[in-house]
This record gives C-alpha cells, sequence and structure tokens, in this order.
C-alpha cells in the first residue's frame, strides 16, 4: 500500500510556516505518543532547521506509560526538550509554557542586557493532522479558540494565539508529507486516525493493527474481545484473520450463511483502539526508531 496524500491547504500551509519563521522564537513539535516517529513529519526539520524545538507527545492518556518514558528519553538525547501530556484533561500542559521559556532564556538575558524588556515567547506549533492541536491549543489558552474535531484537515488557516501573558502561539493546519516511502508508517498513522479513512481500505488497516496489537500487547485481545490466548504465528496472514473473524463473531458481526462482516469488524477494532479500550498502547520503540524499522 502506498499512501499518497498532499492537498492544497497543506501546500500553503508550508509555505506560510516559512513566511513566519522570522517572527518565531521556539517550534512547538507536537506527536502522537502512540506513534512518536511515525507522527513526525520529516519535512519540519527542513521547514525549521535552526529554531530550538520542544518535543510535546501528546494522548500520553492512550500510550503505554513505560514506551512514553523510553520515547522522551529518545528525543532529550537528540537535544531536544521534550514532555508528554493530554491535552483532553490538561494533563502537564502547564509544562509547556515553562519549557518553551527556559529554550530562549539565553536569547531573553542578552535583550535584558541590552536594557531591552523581554516580549512574550513567539512559539509555532506545528503537527501532522489529528495529533491533537487545536485541542491543546485551547487547553492552553483557557478558552475554544481552534476548531477541534476528531478526523484530520479542521484547522485549515493560520492564527495567533495569547497563552496567558509570556506566550503567543501561532497555530498552523496539519502538514502530512506527500507519499510515504516506507508502508508501516502509513499503517501506524491509519490506525490511529492521522489519514482520513476515505483513502484506505479498512480491513487492511485492521489487520494490521491486529498483528502490532497480538505481537505486543497480546493480553489486550484477551481483555477486550474474549479472543482464546494461544501461541500464534502473526506472520501467517491466516492467522491474524482468524483472529478478526473471532472477533466479529463474538461482536455478532454476520451476514447471510454464518459468514464474518471483515468490513463491521474492522471499524470495531479500529474505534476500540483509538479510544483506549484495548488498553494504554504504543506501537513503534526507540529501539525500532535506532534499527531504521520505523
Amino acid at each position: 500500500m502506498t499512501i499518497q496524500w498532499f492537498p492544497g491547504h497543506m501546500t500553503r500551509a508550508k509555505r506560510q510556516i516559512q513566511a513566519k519563521l522570522k517572527l518565531i522564537d521556539v517550534a512547538i513539535e507536537l506527536l502522537d505518543a502512540r506513534v512518536p516517529l511515525a507522527s513526525r513529519n520529516p519535512m519540519i526539520d527542513e521547514i525549521l532547521p535552526d529554531k530550538p524545538r520542544l518535543i510535546v507527545l501528546n494522548k500520553s492518556d492512550l500510550a503505554d506509560p513505560r514506551m512514553t518514558e523510553e520515547w522522551m528519553a529518545y528525543f532529550t538525547a537528540q537535544g531536544h526538550s521534550c514532555v508528554a501530556v493530554d491535552s483532553s484533561t490538561g494533563t502537564r500542559v502547564g509544562e509547556i509554557p515553562v519549557k518553551a521559556k527556559a529554550l530562549v532564556a539565553e536569547k531573553w538575558a542578552r535583550m535584558a542586557a541590552k536594557g531591552m524588556n523581554p516580549r512574550a515567547v513567539r512559539a509555532l506549533i506545528v503537527g501532522i493532522p489529528n495529533v491533537g492541536k487545536s485541542t491543546l491549543i485551547n487547553r492552553l489558552a483557557g478558552r475554544n479558540i481552534a476548531a477541534t474535531g476528531d478526523r484530520p484537515g479542521v484547522t485549515k488557516g493560520q492564527q495567533w494565539i495569547k497563552v496567558g501573558t509570556e506566550m503567543e502561539l501561532l497555530d498552523t493546519p496539519g502538514i502530512l508529507w506527500p507519499k510515504f516511502e516506507d508502508q508501516m508508517v502509513g499503517y501506524r498513522l491509519a490506525m490511529t486516525g492521522a489519514i482520513k479513512e476515505e483513502i484506505l481500505n479498512v480491513e487492511d488497516i485492521a489487520f494490521f493493527a491486529i498483528k502490532v496489537i497480538a505481537s505486543r500487547y497480546p493480553d489486550a485481545l484477551s481483555e477486550r474481545f474474549g479472543v482464546e490466548e494461544k501461541e500464534r504465528d502473526l506472520d501467517n496472514a491466516d492467522e491474524v484473520v482468524a483472529i478478526m473473524e473471532e472477533i466479529g463473531r463474538k461482536r455478532g458481526c454476520l451476514v447471510s450463511g454464518g459468514r464474518i462482516d471483515l468490513e463491521k469488524t474492522s471499524g470495531i477494532i479500529l474505534r476500540d483502539m483509538r479510544a483506549g479500550k484495548m488498553g494504554r498502547v504504543t506501537l513503534e520503540t526507540p529501539e525500532e526508531a535506532q534499527a531504521g524499522e520505523v
């Protein structure tokens, strides 16, 4: 599967970001804590090569907490400041302005030495679609400013948003890159809902989801769906389909002749995973990233 996805508004967003770079002190890069590397747009490094970077792992309430700690250590080792948050509940969101201000502390000290009064930190917030950018901005601002939704492509334009008196945020539409050369990146993003479902085969994505979760969190399938725990060869496609069929049978996804409706079953699998009903799962590891497997 090759996913190609680059709507016109994303092209415009890239140009708009580049046009505003002179005004920006700090870049806040928002990632999905369940897929920190797959949700990291490689174009951002090209667009923001010299800006201090704060990595924010959002949706940490849905991710494996042990793996989130490992990812934070991974990004910190790369020289970035990092924090894991849950923008829906506000958990640790208050650390973002503090860490952003720390990134410009030396610059502000130089301004003060020249007798200049430091202004509010100007931060650009970037991330792929549906990573929770608008929800985070509303939480930081303390009011509903940015449009939110559970689908990608909600934010359409740029706007400056005040966060207290010490930070101003420039919101931008989510930007996906033109084509995923590694199909695993596309699958991981599809699992978390970062890609519009209209361009996907839902059964393929659910198949991949079951394969990943069965290998990393086998208890999740037995606890959520009552799937029998036993040794399985997950490289055998028939075994993965058998798990999907067992889930479909237990959920009553039947059509004439007692056959399993795999499309309906796939929808249930993906909705449950995205909502955290299979437990807190992380779909990639720093070790895989370092080995070039992500």
